[in-house]
């Protein structure tokens, strides 16, 4: 599931393979930018932002995020693409690499100084070079009564946490996603988010357990029904989040997440 590790990591590939060469080809398939054609300008540089890739090519800024089915691929020429062509939203070429971005849930371009537009609203990026965690804390406690799960994954607050985490999160800090925030000790969760997803940054798989074994790397997101790997209760599952299209599975352990 992309979460803010996963596109640290996706800016990472594409910013080796892209950065510093010319395109010379351009092919956008999303009908507002389909006219638009950067061949021959140079790839400066592609980075994330919270969930939010962006790939800066001459004076625009190529905005991607992933959603829940997007990725980018990286081919060589003549190389089969694995995933199929109808799904592909953005074909870059250069002289030695093919970049191809897959079933993305948004695509833009803009002039590099209309950027914020597009990520101004975020919260500090756990992930970025300035990360500013007093201001991350600060932003979660202007709603004191929100439920601490729903306040995570709000990228106004902090950029880069994805439901993973914040399932995770919750059930390392002892504390049901529900627990308003007024109840919740901030700094510390947020020094833990940050701690958490900076360890996952430079590995091929998440965990949050510490292994990589498949069915063991997390304690609770995706168990509903299994037995909590600290003291046995099965995990719970429900639905939280503000309206009905912001809703997402939530997972705790009743046991060791009291109210």
């Amino acid at each position: 599931m992309p979460e803010g590790d996963t596109v640290y990591q996706t800016a990472r590939r594409l910013n080796a393979a892209l950065g510093g060469s010319v395109l010379t080809g351009c092919d956008i398939r999303v009908p507002a930018f389909a006219t638009v054609d950067l061949t021959g300008e140079t790839v400066h540089e592609v980075v994330s932002r919270g969930k939010h890739l962006l790939m800066h090519v001459g004076g625009f800024t190529i905005h991607s995020h992933l959603k829940m089915e997007g990725t980018w691929r990286l081919y060589h020429h003549g190389e089969r693409w694995t995933r199929p062509a109808f799904e592909a939203r953005i074909v870059l070429q250069t002289a030695d690499r093919q970049a191809v971005g897959f079933a993305l849930g948004e695509l833009d371009v803009v002039a590099r100084d209309c950027e914020v537009d597009l990520v101004g609203h975020l919260g500090p990026d756990l992930l970025g070079p300035d990360w500013n965690e007093a201001e991350a804390i600060r932003r979660l406690a202007q709603h004191p009564e929100q439920a601490i799960a729903v306040a995570l994954l709000d990228q106004r607050n902090l950029a880069g946490l994805g439901n993973v985490y914040v399932n995770e999160l919750c059930f390392l800090r002892g504390m049901l996603p529900t627990r308003p925030v007024a109840e919740v000790d901030l700094p510390a969760a947020v020094a833990l988010a940050r701690r958490l997803i900076t360890a996952n940054r430079d590995r091929p798989e998440r965990t949050t357990t510490g292994e990589l074994r498949r069915g063991r790397r997390t304690w609770v997101y995706g168990r509903a029904g299994e037995s909590c790997r600290r003291c046995g209760t099965r995990i719970q599952q429900m639905r939280l989040g503000r309206t009905e299209l912001e809703q997402r599975d939530t997972f705790f352990c009743p046991h060791c997440q009291p109210n």
